[in-house]
């Protein structure tokens, strides 16, 4: 049976995949208009102008994964229960056995991610932008404005990005380049997909670092592994369980992260 079979349309898998993105785009375009201050718009735009040219990019790579995941993933035994609809129970029947394993996954690897980010601290410290040592006093206000961003932009639309879009074509090509069309993809395939896709978005944060930090291999290294750490574990949910088990984990793996923050601005 192809594994499209019951399920939506390319058409309707994309259009569901797209809308499921479109929350996390309007909270960053949300979380810049209201937190950027006047004096830093670039001449000639306005606030409001910026804020909205900040989501074109998002949007185009949101769009482009969710081509690429409405296509791949099925083919290759990635489902979604929201995306496919294959069957007419609800989602929540299926996914209520994935909850505590997804929330319990993400929660878990946000703490791992502190303690790893503190093991590595003493050797990237002195090449780290001051606003990530905490010596720009983020105010309370400033951390729960980012919580949206962290929910709805990494928890989901990153999730469609990088698991749905990405990770899926990768399996796909795998799949076909190893030309094992009839068993599906091989468990090393998928592993590879996993890895290189985490990998991928832990680079993908390199850019930004980059504007206000010169790039060491220290902190290179540090930066690429700490997200790469976290891809791996949404995306073994992603293929064991399901895209929805994957952001829930990801939205999960950001409560340590929020605790951490209000924690630091107590302190300082």
């Amino acid at each position: 049976m192809s594994p499209t079979a019951n399920g939506r349309s390319f058409g309707k898998r994309f259009g569901v995949a797209l809308l499921l993105g479109i929350p996390g785009i309007v909270a960053l375009v949300g979380y810049i208009y209201f937190t950027t201050p006047v004096t830093a718009v670039p001449p000639g735009l306005s606030l409001p102008l910026l804020a909205v040219l900040s989501a074109i990019s998002p949007l185009l790579l949101l769009a482009v994964a969710c081509l690429l995941g409405a296509y791949a993933a099925p083919r290759v035994g990635l489902q979604s229960y929201v995306i496919d609809q294959r069957t007419d129970d609800g989602v929540w029947q299926h996914l209520r056995e994935e909850v505590k394993l997804a929330v319990g996954v993400g929660i878990l690897g946000g703490v791992l991610i502190v303690v790893l980010d503190a093991m590595m601290m003493p050797f990237v410290a002195q090449d780290l932008p001051q606003s990530v040592l905490g010596a720009t006093r983020p105010s309370l206000l400033d951390v729960f404005a980012y919580v949206p961003v962290r929910f709805l932009y990494g928890g989901i639309t990153e999730e469609l990005m990088l698991r749905f879009g990405l990770m899926s074509v990768l399996v796909f090509v795998g799949w076909r380049i190893t030309g094992r069309r009839a068993a599906g993809p091989r468990p090393v395939v998928v592993w590879a997909a996993i890895v290189v896709a985490a990998v991928l978005f832990g680079i993908g944060h390199l850019p930004a670092l980059a504007q206000s930090a010169d790039l060491t291999p220290a902190l290179v290294a540090r930066t690429v592994l700490l997200n790469a750490v976290a891809g791996v574990l949404f995306g073994w949910l992603y293929w064991r369980r399901s895209l929805e088990a994957a952001i829930l984990a990801h939205a999960s793996f950001h409560i340590p992260l929020v605790v951490l923050s209000v924690v630091q601005v107590a302190l300082l």
